[in-house]
């Protein structure tokens, strides 16, 4: 009989799990790939005139608005729309699960699982503002990161942007196969920028609020607008004009510079990913399409986490510019 020693056990165990993981990213790629559309034509299928052929050459693979899928009265519902209330019922399902008459003492499984993301993002933002800001903004920040890690992944499900209304492909053996996808049923939520500019909006509204409640009308019009160093009575009128100048230029990065940040790059790495895959996928060869699809998915899936967790940070520090005592001012 052969004993292993616990540094050998590890070392079999780590590299189970490194096999695990690619083989998981192969499936994805290989489910994706299959659920791409076709990208040769039908070889009797021409272009009937030079300007549909330039306005075919010129549609975007992702288009950067969502397309309708039906309307409930006057209000359009779009596939990021879907996606949406998908990833927030895969939320609530989640969460009510592991606190479904569960909740232990010594958390194990889903219930330690939760508690430690809550923990850990607790820790963080007390490590950043004062302990009651923390108590504030620890729930939003929290819930941001979850939803967006949720949205952004949707990018990486097969099926995503491949499955929908589009032109059926006569040649292909398979049910329901189409040579072009049209008006896909999925896409990812934070790949839309309607749904970014949403979540940078309610932080905005949240930052004013927590900033009138911890300094009040006019110590925030201090805060922004005040002199922060002490001078002496000669300094001060020219250190006035200055920190007038900063403020102005802070308002207006407080009202407009970082919403507009913290929808814009979330918006930007999540379709520019979910362009990258597709152009991949979408190659004429097979070894090509393998070639660029699976470092690919492993890129994309740190982007959709860092992302998620930048976002989540940003709101934080940002809260921070905004609520901090008087004295540290002078410092």
């Amino acid at each position: 009989m052969v004993f292993l020693s616990p540094e050998a056990i590890f070392e079999v165990k780590s590299f189970s799990k490194i096999i695990l993981v690619c083989a998981f990213f192969a499936a994805i790629f290989v489910a994706n790939l299959n659920a791409q559309p076709t990208a040769n034509p039908p070889a009797e299928a021409t272009v009937t005139t030079a300007a549909a052929a330039h306005v075919e050459a010129e549609a975007p693979i992702v288009p950067p608005i969502a397309q309708v899928l039906f309307h409930i009265g006057p209000l359009p519902v779009t596939n990021s729309m879907v996606c949406t209330w998908i990833v927030a019922l895969v939320i609530l399902v989640i969460v009510r699960v592991s606190t479904w008459n569960n909740i232990k003492e010594i958390p194990s499984g889903m219930q330690n699982a939760m508690e430690a993301l809550c923990e850990a993002w607790e820790d963080l933002a007390g490590g950043v503002l004062e302990p009651k800001v923390a108590r504030w903004v620890f729930p939003f920040a929290t819930t941001f990161f979850i939803f967006a890690v949720l949205s952004n992944l949707v990018d990486l499900i097969p099926g995503t942007g491949s499955i929908g209304h589009g032109i059926a492909d006569t040649t292909s053996s398979l049910p329901f196969a189409l040579a072009e996808v049209g008006r896909p049923f999925f896409r990812p939520p934070t790949s839309d920028a309607n749904l970014t500019f949403a979540m940078a909006s309610i932080f905005f509204v949240m930052s004013l609020y927590w900033a009138l409640r911890y300094n009040g009308p006019v110590g925030l019009v201090k805060h922004v607008f005040g002199v922060k160093v002490q001078a002496s009575k000669l300094a001060f009128v020219p250190l006035f004009l200055l920190f007038i100048f900063i403020g102005i230029m802070e308002s207006f990065s407080i009202l407009f510079i970082r919403p507009v940040a913290l929808a814009l790059r979330l918006y930007g790495n999540i379709f520019g990913g979910e362009t990258m895959l597709s152009m991949a996928l979408a190659q004429k060869s097979f070894m090509l399409s393998v070639l660029f699809s699976l470092p690919g998915y492993f890129f994309e899936t740190i982007v959709c986490l860092l992302q998620a967790f930048v976002f989540a940070m940003l709101t934080i520090a940002f809260v921070g510019t905004l609520c901090t005592p008087a004295d540290d001012h002078a410092h």
